[in-house]
């Protein structure tokens, strides 16, 4: 029970990454609030995962690209929980396409989603902690905000300044007692990537030295370890989740 009496928000934490990580939270013994845009079946299950082993989970509705809409959500689940002792921010979403050809409308909305989003929700939630001097941030980024990705100018611009903030506010929060980090996946197996074709699926398997692609419970169990007080000398720290594909 490395999380034991933790409690933790997850944004995105309706599928995929995002709701892994909450069951490994909820495994370990922490109630998890979860952010997403509406109502989930996921949600749903991870209620009942939860309450057999004890714990809770709510799930919180907002649109994390409206400042007003996340701030009233966040600051309503910070007050029914108490205050958190861990934020996940993991919401994000893609709009491919080559630069010449992208409507500026995609790239702003995924840098409205990928990067202002987390920055609304940390905003709300790094205040409490500050307070308390106790939290850990994790953010999720990706291989592509370090190493770039054709067709994903966007993506991959909100993902490198992920890696930016999280620096910039590890150094800000670090002598209050909050810890800041960020997870960079490779390629992971997710519904994401299962729209992938098999050509680009092999090119991408190829660049990997551990030749497979990741799950989502590799990426939770670093988030898991980035959450508990095993970590609790880590901070600004970068941790790529690649199979040797970052090196």
């Amino acid at each position: 029970m490395l999380l034991q009496g933790k409690t933790a928000l997850i944004t995105g934490a309706s599928r995929g990454i995002g709701k892994e990580i909450a069951r490994r939270f909820i495994e370990e013994g922490a109630s998890v609030w979860g952010l997403a845009t509406k109502p989930s079946a996921g949600a749903q299950e991870l209620a009942a995962f939860a309450a057999e082993r004890g714990v809770a989970f709510h799930e919180v509705v907002a649109d994390i690209s409206d400042p007003e809409s996340v701030k009233a959500a966040v600051s309503a689940a910070l007050s029914e929980s108490g205050g958190f002792s861990v934020l996940v921010n993991n919401a994000g979403i893609t709009r491919d396409g080559l630069s010449f050809r992208m409507k500026l409308e995609d790239w702003e909305q995924v840098l409205r989603v990928n990067l202002t989003g987390t920055f609304l929700v940390t905003q709300v939630v790094s205040s409490d902690m500050i307070k308390k001097r106790a939290g850990s941030i994790i953010n999720l980024t990706s291989i592509v905000g370090v190493r770039g990705q054709a067709g994903q100018v966007n993506y991959a611009a909100s993902k490198a300044g992920l890696i930016g903030y999280t620096k910039s506010l590890a150094k800000e929060v670090a002598g209050r007692g909050v810890r800041v980090n960020a997870i960079a996946p490779g390629y992971i197996a997710t519904e994401m990537t299962d729209a992938i074709s098999e050509e680009a699926r092999a090119v991408w398997l190829e660049q990997i030295p551990m030749k497979r692609a990741g799950s989502v419970a590799d990426v939770a169990n670093v988030a898991c370890f980035l959450a508990s007080d095993l970590s609790e000398y880590i901070t600004a720290q970068v941790i790529g989740v690649d199979g040797g594909m970052g090196a």
